[in-house]
């Protein structure tokens, strides 16, 4: 690996070289107001370590614990080692825009920590307008930014995710940048694009996956940097997630559709720019396209997982666009062994221009998503539990499904729930909590079939839900529901019982199981 000095290029910059223990004196304003940081990363990949921990070493030593304060604006989810432990030690006061640690859910489920929950092109878009620190001007305290570099301009050369890394780096007074030289270089991977303000923001002229538009590094002002760290800790990656029958038995049902719409000729033979969450059954139809007949594919996403590596090995993936590598440990040792196929495969952007609905709408992307359930009028929850608890945020699920070409959320048909092996279903009568209005949807999918509901009216809607996508133990249930319904209201154009709409989730909280509500 490179030494420190040799990935700094700009000599001027070396007499910052400094440790993680003497960066927490530019902390020790939280002592008396909460103060604005930005880090890098997203999912969980990318994110400062060293100095988040020995910050947090600092508060555990000297009791500092619910006394200093601090507000995370962080592209997406980092990793638990920092900002969980921050979470735990009553450190966080705001967090945007989204989270996967436990003691933070704990922490913004019992009112602790203060949450926002948005889009994340329109976060990273209005973090630059100055949206979330009104009261400073729109500035942040300080960024805290891994890197691969720094060029000999002292532009920064960011790590393995892009995110909301350039706004943050563009609105920080300070920037205190950790050089991880215990990983190689991603240098080249990167296309950097840093928007312009209304009304002069100019078109993204993006008409193929694979252009190049921007800079391989974050153009920054160097005076800002007030200090470089050398850090060798490793990502945090997320942990492996394989397939199951259920996810198995979903992507089976998109790869069908996805062929009838080639002979439809609403798709061409190599489809369209492909986007996929996280998570079982995005693996599992990442490992459908992977078998499939469809060649000459490329992707269009957020994060590259596990499961696109034996895609892109297989040859069908051509190309592969996101903001953030979000790898397991094994699939990091696989991406590195491959390191120099893949980095001429991949190009990793901005989450404003990964995300964004201009690019996303011009390519045609085909989303696919998976939230936790949906009603059988197609709007769907993929953020609160029950309607009130936040899981972890909508992440970039908006972005993508208002905006594709053809937007596709899948789910189980049924979860287990304590006391019942199909106490959860995926299907409701009424979402308690609604992230995509039925207007944003075309398919739903479960394991139980596929419901195309593009060109249906609601109660038409309603049935080929019902019917493709229920589970047995509830679709006699949700039928009888709707027809009550419709008697009820003399057939309005969404007909609902509202006393009814929500006894299963009433009966899941009092009797464990959503069977058996009515």
């Amino acid at each position: 690996m490179s030494s420190l000095k040799e990935r700094v290029r700009d000599k001027s910059l070396h007499h910052l070289f400094t440790t993680p223990e003497a960066c927490v004196k530019y902390f020790e304003e939280a002592g008396t107001r909460s103060m604005d940081l930005g880090w890098s990363g997203f999912t969980p990949v990318g994110y400062p370590k060293v100095v988040p921990i020995a910050i947090a070493e600092h508060v555990e030593r000297n009791n500092l614990q619910g006394k200093w304060k601090f507000n995370l604006f962080i592209g997406a989810s980092v990793g638990a080692e920092t900002e969980d432990r921050w979470a735990g030690l009553d450190i966080i006061d705001r967090r945007w825009p989204y989270q996967t640690g436990s003691n933070l859910k704990n922490a913004i489920n019992s009112g602790k920590i203060r949450m926002g929950d948005k889009h994340l092109s329109m976060f990273a878009q209005d973090l630059k307008y100055g949206f979330y620190t009104k009261d400073r001007g729109g500035r942040l305290d300080v960024a805290l930014i891994e890197a691969s570099a720094i060029t000999e301009d002292g532009h920064i050369v960011l790590a393995g995710s892009i995110g909301a890394a350039p706004e943050i780096i563009d609105i920080a007074d300070k920037i205190i940048v950790e050089i991880n030289t215990g990983l190689p270089s991603f240098e080249g991977m990167h296309d950097i694009v840093t928007t312009d303000l209304p009304p002069y923001r100019k078109i993204i002229p993006i008409t193929d996956v694979r252009q190049r538009i921007g800079t391989p590094y974050v153009i920054t002002d160097k005076s800002k940097i007030v200090a470089i760290v050398e850090s060798k800790m490793l990502d945090n990656g997320r942990a492996l997630k394989g397939t199951d029958e259920q996810s198995q038995a979903i992507a089976d049902h998109i790869m069908d559709f996805f062929t009838s719409e080639v002979k439809a000729g609403r798709l061409p033979k190599n489809l369209l720019p492909l986007q996929s969450g996280v998570g079982n059954i995005a693996n599992a139809v990442v490992g459908g396209l992977t078998s499939s007949p469809f060649e000459d594919l490329v992707v269009y996403t957020e994060v590259l997982q596990d499961s696109f590596l034996p895609f892109m090995d297989s040859g069908k993936c051509k190309f592969l666009n996101a903001t953030s590598l979000s790898l397991s440990n094994e699939g990091f040792q696989v991406w590195w062994e491959n390191y120099e196929r893949y980095k001429s495969m991949v190009i990793l952007r901005p989450q404003q221009i990964s995300n964004n609905p201009e690019v996303i709408r011009r390519l045609g992307v085909i989303g696919m998503n998976t939230p936790v359930e949906f009603d059988i009028y197609a709007h769907v929850n993929s953020t609160c539990a029950g309607g009130t608890k936040m899981l972890n945020g909508i992440g970039g699920s908006g972005d993508f499904i208002r905006n594709t070409y053809l937007s596709i959320m899948h789910c189980p048909s049924v979860r287990p729930s304590k006391t019942d092996e199909f106490g959860i279903s995926g299907v409701v009568c009424k979402a308690p909590h609604v992230d995509h209005t039925e207007h944003d949807l075309d398919v739903l999918v479960t394991d139980q079939g596929l419901a195309d509901l593009r060109g249906l009216a609601p109660k038409d809607r309603a049935r080929e839900i019902i019917k493709k996508c229920a589970h047995p133990a509830y679709k006699d249930a949700l039928t009888d529901y709707l027809e009550r319904s419709e008697k009820a209201t003399g057939y309005d154009h969404e007909p609902h019982i509202l006393a009814d709409a929500y006894k299963m989730h009433i009966n899941l909280a009092e009797k464990g199981t959503m069977r058996h509500w009515l």
